[in-house]
C-alpha cells in the first residue's frame, strides 16, 4: 500500500491511498472460491459450478464488496501509518478503480488541531465572592412571607403592590390588534408584566373607575406587528385588593417543613438554602470567566467538521428540550443557529483536554464521591440519588467531568492574577 498525503486548506488533508491489484484480486478469488461450495446456478450441482461461471455471475458483485471493505480497512491504516488524528469523517474518492490495475482513491478529511497553550500565569482575573449576610436573610424571609399572602379587597385608592381585577381594551389608531383585549385580569402595580406606564397609570384608581391610558409598546417588543407603535387602552377597575401578610409565627414556619415551629430554625434552613445555592452560582460565575479568559488568550483553529456535528447536538437538544419531532411540520430549527455557540464549545474542548492532558489534573474517586454527595444533598433521599449515579458509568463521567472542569478553573485561578469583587445575594443570583 502506498500513501501519500497534501495539506489543502488550514486543517484539510487530502490523503492518496493506492492498493495494489493482487491485493484486490487474491480476495475476490478466495470469496468465489467460498462461495463456490454453496452456489446454485441452474444447470450445475451445488459444489461444481465451475469458477468461470461463477466469476461471470458473481465477479462484480464480490468485486464490489471488496473493494468497499479494503478501502474502509486500508483507510485506518493510512492514517496510523501516517500518525494522523482525523476530525470527523472523510470524503472518499475513487480514482482509479479498473479491473487489472491498481485501486488508488483519496480521502479528504480534517485533522485535529495542534493545540499551544497560552501562558496563563500573571493573566488578570476577577473572581466573585460573596457571603449571605442578615440584610439578605432578612430579605428573603420578607419574599417567603410575601409569597405566602392573602389578598383582600379594599375600599380606597389603588397603591403600589395592589393588585387589581380590570377588564381592558387596546387600539392602535382606532384599530383593535390580535391579543389587544381581556376581562378580569389581575395586575399588581410595580409587577413590571405590563409595558411602561399601564401600571403606574392604575395608581389612584378605584373599584368601579374607567380610565384611558394613552402609551406606546417597546421598540423591542414581542410582537412585532405592534412593537413600538403608540397605542390607546379603555380600563375599567372591577376591584382593588391588598395583600395581608401571614404572621411570622409557629404555624408560618411548620408550613415550610419546621418540624420544632422554631423561626430560629427556619432562619437557619433558609441561610443554608441561600448559602447553598449562591455556592453554585458563584462557582458558574467563576467557571465563565475562567472559559472566557481561556477562550481569548488562546487562538486555535477548529476543525469545522467537530462544529457542524456539536451543532447538530445542541439543535437535537433543543428539539428535545421544546418536545419538537424530527420532521415535524411548521417547526425548523436550522444548524446554523447553534454554529456560534458549538464554536465556543469545541475551541473550549480541546483547550481544557489540552490543559488537563499538560498539568495532571485527575478526577479522583474522593472529589468525585464530594461532587455526587453535593449534587445529591438537594433531595429527600440522597442516597437514592447518589446510588442512581454509581449505578450507571455514563452518569458518574458527567460528573467526573464537572470535577476535571472545577479542577481548571481552580487551577486558572491559582496562576492567574485575581482581583477579587464582592456582591450581594441578589447581585449574585441575577436579581439585582
Amino acid at each position: 500500500m502506498q500513501v501519500s498525503v497534501e495539506s489543502t486548506n488550514g486543517l484539510e488533508r487530502r490523503m492518496t491511498v493506492e492498493l495494489p491489484v493482487e491485493r484486490i484480486d487474491d480476495e475476490v478469488k478466495n470469496r468465489l472460491q467460498q462461495m463456490s461450495r454453496s452456489a446454485r446456478v441452474k444447470g450445475f450441482r451445488p459444489g461444481k459450478v465451475p469458477a468461470r461461471v461463477l466469476a461471470q455471475q458473481y465477479g462484480k458483485q464480490v468485486r464490489d464488496e471488496v473493494i468497499g471493505e479494503l478501502i474502509q480497512s486500508s483507510y485506518f491504516e493510512a492514517v496510523s501509518q501516517e500518525k494522523l488524528q482525523p476530525a470527523g469523517m472523510p470524503s472518499i474518492e475513487p480514482t482509479v478503480n479498473e479491473a487489472g490495475k491498481n485501486l488508488e482513491y483519496t480521502a479528504t478529511f480534517e485533522v485535529m488541531p495542534e493545540v499551544t497553550l497560552a501562558e496563563v500565569k500573571g493573566v488578570k482575573l476577577e473572581k466573585r465572592v460573596a457571603e449571605v449576610s442578615d440584610a439578605d436573610l432578612d430579605k428573603m424571609m420578607e419574599t417567603l412571607l410575601k409569597q405566602r399572602a392573602n389578598w383582600e379587597k379594599v375600599d380606597r385608592a389603588a397603591a403600589k403592590d395592589d393588585r387589581l381585577n380590570i377588564d381592558f381594551k387596546g387600539t392602535i389608531d382606532g384599530e383593535e390588534f390580535s391579543g389587544n383585549s381581556g376581562q378580569n385580569v389581575p395586575v399588581t402595580i410595580g409587577s413590571g408584566r405590563m409595558i411602561a406606564g399601564f401600571e403606574d397609570g392604575l395608581v389612584g384608581a378605584k373599584a368601579g373607575d374607567e380610565l384611558t391610558l394613552d402609551l406606546a409598546f417597546p421598540e423591542e417588543y414581542a410582537h412585532k406587528e405592534v412593537a413600538g407603535k403608540p397605542v390607546q387602552f379603555t380600563v375599567k377597575v372591577n376591584n382593588v385588593e391588598a395583600s395581608k401578610l401571614p404572621e411570622l409565627n409557629e404555624e408560618f414556619a411548620r408550613s415550610f417543613g419546621i418540624g420544632d415551629g422554631s423561626l430560629d430554625s427556619l432562619r437557619t434552613e433558609v441561610r443554608s438554602n441561600m448559602e447553598r445555592e449562591m455556592k453554585q452560582a458563584l462557582s458558574d460565575s467563576n467557571k465563565q470567566a475562567v472559559m472566557d479568559k481561556l477562550l481569548e488568550i488562546n487562538t486555535i483553529e477548529v476543525p469545522q467538521a467537530l462544529v457542524e456535528q456539536e451543532a447538530e447536538t445542541l439543535k437535537r437538544q433543543m428539539q428535545q428540550h421544546m418536545h419538537i419531532p424530527d420532521g415535524k411540520a411548521g417547526v425548523q430549527l436550522e444548524r446554523s443557529m447553534f454554529i456560534e455557540q458549538a464554536q465556543r464549545r469545541v475551541s473550549l474542548g480541546l483547550i481544557l483536554s489540552e490543559l488537563i492532558k499538560a498539568q495532571g489534573l485527575k478526577a479522583d474517586d474522593e472529589k468525585v464521591r464530594a461532587k455526587v454527595e453535593e449534587l445529591a444533598a438537594t433531595y429527600e433521599e440522597p442516597q437514592h440519588v447518589i446510588d442512581w449515579y454509581y449505578g450507571d458509568k455514563s452518569r458518574l463521567s458527567q460528573v467526573e467531568s464537572l470535577v476535571l472542569e472545577e479542577s481548571v478553573v481552580e487551577w486558572v485561578f491559582d496562576q492567574a492574577k485575581v482581583t477579587e469583587k464582592s456582591g450581594s445575594f441578589d447581585e449574585i443570583m441575577g436579581r439585582g
